[in-house]
């Protein structure tokens, strides 16, 4: 095994460790913050005809009246043998369910995803290689992206595709498995409302790296050389602009798992985000702290990911 390989493993080895940390400490931080509400939601289990007979009852047997920490020493014991437990309201595996909500979830983040990279790519390199009228519609566009909400845009297109045209459902959503064209137009209207937010931040960010690189010298040498603009662009500049793209795409991620929940509201889809927040409300102490636990290292693994491509795409930004 090489050197390169040896540290290569270490480094990632080194920030798995990292992520498992921040994993215990977000995981506790949250069951201690849900501690002090564990009456109610023992009370929202019983119905409006509980007591407090009948709290402290159901709390003795469902094990919450019992030291914080000891209660969670018990869940992390449970976790490391892969058992998240069951859903306290519909007796569910967490685990089981999670992944399925998540996977609902990442079918839509990631086609947007994918679908965001290459129209930014695409607009952010044209307005900074061209220039003029066309750098300044691309900024607009953008400027617009910025500035209209997404559920605004969710509202329109449902109106116009859905109300108007009847061309695309309105609500709802169905499995890659069952059916792929039906999968196909029941995220197009999801995708779009999120597209178009998340191409505005990064096409102005490949655009402003790409007017960077393409000013430092040896662009204008390798111009002087008469190597084709494509191969300048795509070869060159384009690869060496790509690691804030890539942080930004990382964000972008991010930001859509987060603000999933009004995207999967507005079109009833049982997505990661709704499902978060129904658990929220009822109080569902084991699908929260599977939630928490899929979320952190959902973006642990996210951020390692950006990190080892762009050191790959760019070998002046290892870090091994």
């Amino acid at each position: 095994m090489s050197r390169r390989t040896r540290n290569m493993l270490f480094y990632v080895a080194r920030r798995l460790v990292t992520g498992l940390v921040l994993a215990l400490l977000v995981t506790l931080i949250t069951f201690l913050l849900l501690a002090p509400s564990f009456d109610a939601i023992v009370g929202n289990r019983l119905g409006t005809g509980a007591t407090t007979e009948s709290i402290r009852a159901m709390k003795t047997q469902m094990g919450l009246d019992r030291p914080v920490l000891a209660q969670y020493s018990d869940w992390l014991a449970h976790v490391a043998r892969g058992d998240l437990g069951d859903s306290f309201f519909t007796g569910e595996h967490v685990g089981r369910t999670v992944g399925q909500h998540l996977g609902v979830t990442m079918s839509i983040v990631l086609v947007t995803l994918l679908l965001s990279a290459a129209f930014s790519v695409a607009l952010g390199v044209t307005a900074a290689w061209r220039g003029g009228i066309v750098d300044r519609v691309v900024q607009a566009v953008s400027l617009t992206g910025h500035l209209v909400p997404n559920l605004l845009i969710a509202i329109a297109l449902v109106y116009l595709l859905s109300i108007r045209l009847d061309v695309l459902p309105a609500t709802g959503f169905t499995p890659l498995t069952d059916d792929p064209a039906a999968w196909a137009r029941s995220i197009t209207i999801p995708v779009t409302a999120l597209l178009i937010a998340s191409m505005a931040g990064l096409t102005a960010q490949i655009r402003g790296t790409m007017i960077d690189e393409l000013r430092k010298d040896y662009v204008r040498t390798l111009r002087t050389r008469g190597v084709p603009a494509r191969s300048i662009i795509l070869r060159h500049a384009l690869r060496n602009a790509s690691g804030p793209a890539l942080t930004v795409l990382s964000f972008e991620f991010i930001a859509m798992l987060g603000g999933a929940l009004i995207i999967e509201k507005v079109f009833a889809i049982p997505g990661f985000g709704s499902y978060a927040f129904d658990a929220s409300l009822q109080g569902d102490v084991p699908v929260i702290m599977g939630i928490t636990l899929f979320a952190v290292l959902l973006v642990v693994v996210v951020n390692l990911a950006v990190d080892l491509v762009n050191g790959w795409l760019n070998p002046k930004a290892r870090v091994l």
